[in-house]
């Protein structure tokens, strides 16, 4: 019987048997094969980078004087320095995040955002973590403390979908809080007016932080159906709205494919980088586009 590939095992149904998110967040990194990102900064550091010619005022202790015995040559040592960003993750939990199959969106939100916590320590990057759906409804700082990760752990696992959304009064809040420059990564399905996001996200970015926005949708979202004229309720506000199954199949997806555009090209327009995330796709190809955003970052 061949082994299960990676890509099966980053399935979201399969991520909510693993049962512990810590495991979830293990299984998702160690499934993707590209690496975690390398700082372009050269520190000192445990891991060898390459060497160099000495030059003259460079600290004799990192000449590396084996090559020296062996050659006459002096070489210095150089080492990969520590990343030592900071990594916020702002992540919606408003009610219409609670939607969707076979994992809901909330769901596909949270392994990600724990993955990316995971990657952040891993490297050892300050992690910090904010929930939100009306308001900011709970804030760990960012910090590179061993107990930074199990805490933002610990917060993603009791939080649920609940409430209304804003995620521009979030934005704001956040950027009061965040004095360091770092990167801001957004989860969240985005159910906002785009000049307003763009509006949010501008002031961010022109403070120095590198943003990375993940939408989070349900294929239901992109291509609804029903076969009768139906009532939708909307999750947050309880209304509901009467809708003929051909407006659904000929002008709604186009309408939602606008909205889509319009988000990423707010994104785009400050420097942010923009991912759509299925909830029933594996994560793999989330965790690589980030990381691919990130040495792009680091260039």
């Amino acid at each position: 019987m061949p082994a299960p590939t990676a890509n099966r095992l980053l399935k979201p149904e399969i991520l909510a048997r693993l049962g512990s998110l810590e495991l979830v967040a293990r299984t998702v990194v160690d499934g993707v094969t590209t690496g975690l990102h390398r700082s372009p900064h050269f520190g000192f550091s445990q891991e060898f980078a390459e060497y160099r010619a000495y030059n003259e005022g460079d600290d004799l202790r990192y000449v590396d004087w084996n090559v020296y015995a062996r050659t006459d040559r002096t070489y210095i040592k150089r080492f990969q320095g520590e990343t030592n960003t900071s990594v916020n993750v702002l992540l919606d939990t408003s009610a219409s995040m609670g939607f969707g199959a076979p994992v809901s969106k909330l769901m596909q939100a949270v392994y990600l955002a724990a993955s990316l916590s995971y990657i952040a320590r891993k490297q050892h990057d300050a992690l910090g973590l904010a929930v939100f759906d009306e308001s900011v409804r709970e804030y760990q700082p960012a910090s590179a403390r061993p107990d930074s990760l199990p805490r933002a752990l610990t917060l993603l696992e009791r939080i649920d979908a609940a409430r209304g959304t804003n995620i521009l009064t979030a934005l704001e809040s956040l950027r009061a809080s965040i004095s360091r420059r770092g990167l801001l990564v957004v989860v969240s399905d985005l159910y906002a007016n785009a000049d307003d996001l763009l509006s949010a996200l501008q002031p961010l970015a022109h403070s120095g932080q590198d943003i990375a926005v993940f939408h989070i949708l349900d294929q239901a979202e992109l291509t609804p159906s029903a076969k009768t004229i139906s009532a939708f309720k909307d999750l947050e506000t309880k209304e509901s709205v009467i809708v003929d199954p051909q407006y659904l199949q000929n002008r709604y997806p186009e309408k939602f494919a606008a909205h889509c555009e319009s988000i990423e090209q707010a994104c785009r327009r400050v420097g942010a980088d923009y991912t759509r995330v299925l909830n029933s796709e594996p994560l793999d190809a989330s965790l690589q586009a980030y990381m691919r955003f990130r040495e792009r970052r680091g260039r």
